[in-house]
């Protein structure tokens, strides 16, 4: 009882809520029982319906009309959810609810965040005459209601908010009226609409009424279409043995058949073909939508849509006139799924039942059990009509494929092997280079088989594309996605988001060389070449988009990192044709070894083996790669890991060195005027600016892109924040010598004599760093003009990164700092002080081999680590913020040395210790006491 009393209590609550959300969420009353009464009467909400929930889902809906609002070339997508709860009423089986009802617009609309209408969540920058303009809006209605679930009717009040031509919010009032059944059949599953304006056509908020066409998942939806045996109902399509289709699998038939959407390839034959006109009845392609499937009735309902072009995007809303509704069925005696679909017949009461028209197309679907290099689709199946050829609406049957081509991941699936001959006699046996000791090439059951591409033709235009093994010998490469590479030997591994078992997990496997693999290779069509305009990539009209589909099979030698294959590409044309497939292709893939140090990208070449008089003859194509290998994946986190510890030990040392130096001059306050004030800048500087380049990073939290590159995840960004951190405290210990230094100088009984060595010392110091600036430009932008001559006519052309002139700066502002001892020696040159030791000995060494280590370490880091061609992935010595080579390396450490030495000389010796005797004498800056007036 007291359970009762606590959950009406709830409900009371709730329903209050709901009340207030109602009356604060709309601007203006609209009242129900003049618009809807007459539909459905009012009721009194009681308590909450858990099971009842109105919803259109994008895709598998449909609107028109209302032109004025949401523009003439919308993409006629909408949908319908409740914004919070549905309650019980009264009167049995009417419910009331509130729902918001959007619409994709091609116009603009601009709603202020803090608008209180139902349109509120977003807002759009809108024309400079506050015009709409196409773009890509949304328009969304917040409505309140009843359904009646005896009636099968919704009807519902709200508004949304506009912005006129005048740049004026205004509301619109609908009234929305929906044809809606809880539990149907085929036959009233449809739902249907309109949505029509409360204003007469001459006011501002006007708008033609708009229809609305969709599917909703029913909570007891009875299959009538495929009800009993329905073995039956599926014949008259092409029947194939049964051991050439894979079987229900294990996971159930929702899991393997229930899709959010799968698209196919249409094959039209000749037959089909009388006239282009017969050819194109059905379009290119087609998209099944699951809208709902019953694991224990083993049935499904589907969406068949078929779209005008073979670019559309799937989210489009289905076309009434050319869609399909049915019911689908698993033949376990044939190991293929079976639909009966259904054409759309209009009906001339919006709120009335829709109805269904010619329901006499047939589809079965089924997974081969064999794949080969001509047949590689993971979905065949056909489409065609129990009709007899006199019948009105007959047609001969249609072929089609998916085109996603997922394997399943069935351990029954196999593969056929048919060109292997052709590759290995294709591809000559060249003489075994000299191979390198301990130098490895990829194993050919590893990842690393998988690899993402540039293709570039002779003329420069170039594209990117993808190759993927799917089969290595008689054995399915796995392609699960979103692996992250992993540090236990015993787990999986990834590069390129394919994942393979890692090499402990191989040991069982027989391996053979050469080995036997087939491939499907894609890419897109070239820059500046448009689907059905002209050429596309290969130099002729491929699929309707432009893209092209390869599948290849050959071999590959683990030895010598070679891979030849035989490839066959789809035409792609839906226009009858004796053959679909062009299978004169060669392709030809160099991959580097596993352990060079050199950085080369896997090189290959597509090749026709057509004469050029040949219609389907193409251009020779080159092709490079610079997908990382696993053990390089691995390799280079390790790496990162070190470098975020060498950044730490740095700044580390640095905040020590400086604050020795601080404790230095608080013992012996009178060396402080004699500290170079160029030199702190200088050092203080190189720890500020970085902190101000990455503040973001540091107080907002922003996702470092290496991150998500290498999948290292947020231990990464701590990591960062505690280097950031320390550089911080550097920068202050840095600053509060400079501070200290300049306060000093001020205070200097000697200061005038003090601060013309210091602007003599500064006019030499940025004289040479100018000129060495000039020299370093103007060698850098000539290696530039070199190396881009040598490589125009390259495959690696692609590849050059481009003149950076603020990366040379950069790199050169990393040399100043690597040399910030040359101020101070320029300084005693111009002083001469009875003060020894104006900087501790542990200052300028520490700070020196501070400077000097990530040379070092670059050094180690050439010899041992693959060159990255990303340098967003280099945290420690990072190319691009200082001079690196192996030149350079050896260079500067050896001028840091000299300065550091000439240092320790000059506060012993004296600033001009390495001068001829006369050029030593100059003018002493002494005390002078001051004498008093008096």
């Amino acid at each position: 009882m007291k359970s009762s009393s606590s959950k009406k209590f709830c409900s009371l609550q709730a329903l209050l809520l709901f009340t207030i959300f109602f009356r604060t969420s709309f601007s203006y009353e609209i009242s129900y029982s003049h618009h809807c009464s007459s539909i459905i009467p009012e009721a009194t909400p009681t308590i909450i319906e858990h099971n009842a929930y109105p919803v259109l889902r994008p895709g598998i809906s449909y609107y028109s009309g209302g032109e004025r609002i949401l523009g003439k070339n919308s993409s006629k997508t909408l949908s319908f959810h409740t914004t919070q709860n549905v309650y019980q009423t009264n009167v049995i089986g009417v419910y009331k609810f509130a729902a918001y009802l959007s619409f994709r617009s091609s116009n603009l609309y601009y709603i202020p965040r803090n608008s209180s209408f139902g349109i509120s969540n977003y807002s759009v920058w809108f024309s400079k005459h506050g015009r709409n303009r196409p773009g890509g809006g949304s328009l969304r209605f917040l409505l309140s209601g009843y359904w009646s679930e005896s009636l099968e009717k919704i009807c519902m009040v709200g508004s949304a908010s506009w912005l006129s031509s005048e740049g004026k919010i205004l509301n619109l009032g609908a009234v929305l009226k929906l044809h809606y059944a809880r539990n149907s059949s085929i036959s009233n599953s449809l739902v249907s609409g309109i949505l029509e304006n409360l204003g007469s056509p001459d006011d501002s908020t006007y708008f033609e009424p708009i229809s609305i066409l969709g599917f909703a998942r029913m909570n007891e939806y009875k299959y009538s279409l495929v009800s009993g045996e329905f073995s039956g109902a599926c014949s008259g399509g092409v029947d194939v043995p049964l051991n050439s289709s894979l079987g229900l699998q294990p996971r159930g038939i929702c899991s393997m058949l229930s899709w959010q959407y799968s698209a196919f390839r249409l094959e039209y034959g000749t037959s089909n073909c009388s006239s282009l006109n017969n050819c194109t009845s059905f379009g290119p392609l087609m998209y099944l939508y699951t809208i709902q499937c019953s694991e224990q009735e083993q049935k499904l309902r589907y969406l068949v849509k078929f779209p005008n072009t073979s670019y559309s995007d799937y989210r489009e809303p289905f076309n009434p006139n050319t869609s399909l509704v049915g019911e689908g069925s698993w033949d376990a005696k044939k190991n293929r799924l079976c639909i009966v679909a259904c054409r759309l017949a209009s009906s001339g009461d919006a709120m009335g039942n829709s109805q269904l028209g010619d329901c006499s197309i047939r589809l079965s679907l089924r997974y081969p059990s064999v794949w080969s290099i001509k047949n590689s689709a993971s979905i065949e199946g056909q489409i065609w009509t129990n009709k007899t050829p006199s019948d009105s609406g007959y047609f001969d049957g249609i072929k089609f494929q998916s085109t996603d081509n997922s394997r399943m991941g069935s351990s029954s699936l196999k593969y056929e092997y048919t060109e292997i001959e052709r590759a290995r006699s294709s591809c000559p046996v060249e003489k075994k280079r000299v191979k390198k000791k301990g130098e490895r090439y990829p194993d050919g059951h590893s990842s690393d088989m998988s690899f993402d591409m540039k293709v570039e033709n002779s003329k420069g235009k170039s594209t990117w594309g993808y190759a993927v093994p799917m089969f290595i010998g008689d054995k399915i490469y796995d392609d699960n996605k979103n692996f992250v590479i992993s540090s236990s030997e015993e787990d999986y591994v990834a590069v390129d988001s394919v994942a393979v078992a890692s090499e402990p997990a191989l040991e069982n496997i027989n391996y053979i060389n050469p080995l036997n693999i087939s491939y499907r290779i894609s890419f897109s069509r070239m820059h500046g070449v448009y689907p059905g305009g002209g050429l596309s990539i290969l130099g002729l009209h491929s699929s309707p988009d432009g893209s092209v589909e390869i599948s290849a099979e050959g071999v590959y030698d683990a030895e010598t990192g070679k891979l030849c294959l035989v490839g066959c590409r789809d035409l792609g044309s839906f226009l009858p044709s004796n053959d679909s497939l062009d299978c004169e292709i060669l392709l030809s893939f160099q991959f580097p070894p596993v352990n060079g140090k050199s950085g080369n990208p896997i090189k290959g070449t597509i090749k026709s083996m057509r004469k050029e008089k040949d219609p389907l003859y193409f251009e020779h194509l080159s092709m490079y790669s610079t997908s990382i290998y696993t053990i390089q994946a691995k390799q280079s986190i390790w790496r990162m890991d070190l470098e975020i510890t060498m950044v730490l030990i740095s700044n580390t040392l640095a905040c020590v060195f400086v604050g020795l130096q601080l404790f230095h001059v608080k013992k012996q306050p009178q060396v402080l005027p004699l500290v170079s004030i160029l030199m702190v800048l200088i050092l203080t500087l190189g720890h500020m600016i970085p902190l101000l380049l990455n503040f973001e990073a540091m107080f907002l939290g922003n996702r470092n892109k290496q991150n998500v590159m290498l999948g290292s995840g947020g231990w990464l960004e701590v990591n960062e924040v505690i280097v950031r951190v320390v550089t911080m405290v550097a920068f202050l210990l840095q600053f509060r010598l400079l501070q200290q230094a300049w306060t000093a100088r001020f205070g200097d009984e000697n200061r005038k004599g003090l601060w013309v060595a210091e602007k003599k010392a500064l006019l030499v110091s940025l004289l040479l760093y100018i000129l060495g600036g000039l020299v370093g430009l103007f060698v850098s932008w000539n290696k530039y003009k070199f190396s881009s001559t040598l490589l125009r006519s390259s495959l690696l052309s692609s590849s050059h990164q481009r003149y950076s002139f603020w990366g040379d700066i950069r790199s050169y502002t990393g040399l100043v700092l690597d040399g910030f001892l040359f101020p101070q020696i320029i300084l005693n040159l111009f002083t001469v002080s009875t003060e020894n030791g104006v900087l501790s000995h542990s200052f300028y060494i520490g700070t020196t081999f501070v400077r000097l280590l990530p040379h070092g370490y670059d050094l180690y880091r050439v010899h041992n680590y693959v060159p990255r061609h990303f340098n967003g992935s280099y945290i420690y010595a990072n190319p691009t913020a200082d001079f690196y080579s192996k030149a350079w390396d050896v260079i500067i450490p050896c001028g840091g040395i000299l300065f550091a030495v000439i240092i320790f000389l000059q506060q012993r010796f004296g600033g001009r210790f390495f001068l001829p005797r006369r050029f030593r004498e100059v003018e002493v800056y002494e005390k002078v006491p001051v004498v008093g007036s008096g």
